[in-house]
């Protein structure tokens, strides 16, 4: 009873500046927002990925939802915290040497030391910087990364590597790390986006999209059974924009082949693309998931089966023309080259017909007139050539007569 009461009468003493506006807790992993605010990380990217675009503590709308960490906040929360009358434990957020680092590195590799290891990378560039370009240290993760089965220390590897990504090079060290023909690294990734927290699986997207920078890694990523049905389950997470953001960019990376794009047509792809890009509002946070949601269906509409899935569907067509001209450029350009493809390439009437429907032609017009690439003005015009003649057709549907039309000579 006496400690519980400490424990209450040390909870008022916490600075109000040490606690998150949203959780009201001691701040973790403070970063501060476009509007100055800070935030614990975990909370706002948990505002953030439902959707809002506005700062929950001013209201204002974020002209962008970057990040960045508040690292003199950071180091006062934890040097209070070190205060021996604090209530949290000191351990949660060990502040430890780089001397003290190179010596859990040398030691056993588990779920403890590779907390300490994450939470000094996180004080600071200097400390980020001297894990990453430490090619032992980097290579130790990744051995240990291929041959664990331990959800919680996989998660810890993941968060890693995802903080080393930030380096210059980190891409290349890792894709030649991690896909080493005698790890198994891949069904590492599997475990954690099959298990593994929200957070984690977004982190594990964001690192396979980054050692996907050729053929071959991409090659090697999209023929591991199990990773791309993963992927597309990360796109499934309703109403998560990161989430949905990691699994499509991820997915835009590796599927570079026809049997791949074949893969994810027969997972249901064009119809979660579909409904995805009837689900958001368009805001400026989703501008990059509506963005990279076209630019899989301009994919998978490379090959018949994903332009016979696209027409057939009941959502796709209707939602790319509503979404021309009101996100970006590149999605207006990802947008046109798929109409393109469905009613001038495979000559489909029923696609033809859903986008009349939908007032597609002016549309069309609409983006010919913009500033478009040349390509796409020309798709633009050829559409509007066989929109024209489904429109007149239309027109005409109910005229009927057997006058002869005699062209004079």
């Amino acid at each position: 009873m006496v400690r519980e009461k400490r424990r209450e009468d040390l909870c008022v003493t916490v600075p109000t500046l040490f606690r998150c506006p949203i959780s009201m807790d001691v701040m973790k992993s403070p970063v501060s927002l476009c509007t100055g605010v800070t935030y614990d990380r975990s909370s706002i990217e948990k505002w953030l990925s439902l959707g809002h675009n506005t700062c929950p503590a001013t209201m204002q709308t974020l002209l962008s939802t970057h990040t960045t960490p508040n690292l003199t906040l950071r180091r006062l929360i934890h040097l209070w915290l070190s205060h021996p009358d604090a209530t949290p434990s000191p351990s949660s957020f060990p502040l430890i040497s780089k001397h003290r680092v190179t010596e859990v590195l040398n030691g056993p590799v588990n779920y403890d030391s590779l907390a300490k290891i994450v939470d000094f990378m996180k004080v600071s560039d200097e400390n980020l910087k001297f894990i990453a370009n430490s090619n032992d240290a980097v290579a130790r993760f990744v051995d240990f990364f291929g041959n664990c089965s331990e959800i919680k220390v996989c998660e810890s590897i993941v968060e890693i590597l995802d903080l080393i990504l930030s380096e210059n090079g980190a891409r290349e060290k890792l894709n030649s790390l991690l896909l080493k023909s005698d790890k198994d690294c891949l069904s590492s990734f599997i475990l954690v986006l099959r298990n593994g927290s929200m957070k984690s699986k977004i982190k594990s997207a964001r690192i396979l999209e980054s050692i996907a920078v050729n053929s071959e890694s991409q090659r090697k990523i999209a023929e591991k059974e199990g990773i791309l049905y993963e992927l597309y389950s990360l796109i499934n997470v309703e109403n998560d924009r990161l989430a949905i953001q990691a699994g499509l960019s991820a997915l835009l990376a590796i599927s570079t082949s026809r049997l791949v794009r074949k893969e994810l047509i027969r997972f249901g792809i064009i119809k979660t693309v579909g409904e995805i890009l009837s689900s958001f509002d368009f805001t400026s946070t989703v501008r990059a998931v509506i963005e990279k949601a076209l630019g899989i269906l301009e994919m998978v509409a490379t090959c018949t089966e994903g332009r016979e899935a696209i027409s057939e569907d009941k959502n796709c067509v209707v939602e790319i023309v509503k979404r021309l001209m009101k996100c970006s450029n590149v999605a207006t350009e990802h947008g046109i080259t798929v109409i393109w493809s469905v009613s001038c390439l495979a000559r489909d009437h029923t696609a033809q017909e859903k986008v009349m429907k939908v007032n597609g032609l002016t549309k069309v017009l609409l983006v010919m007139q913009s500033d478009c690439s040349v390509s796409t003005r020309q798709m633009c015009r050829e559409l509007v050539k066989v929109l024209r003649v489904k429109n007149s057709k239309s027109c005409l549907a109910s005229y009927e007569t057997r006058t002869t039309h005699i062209t004079p000579c």
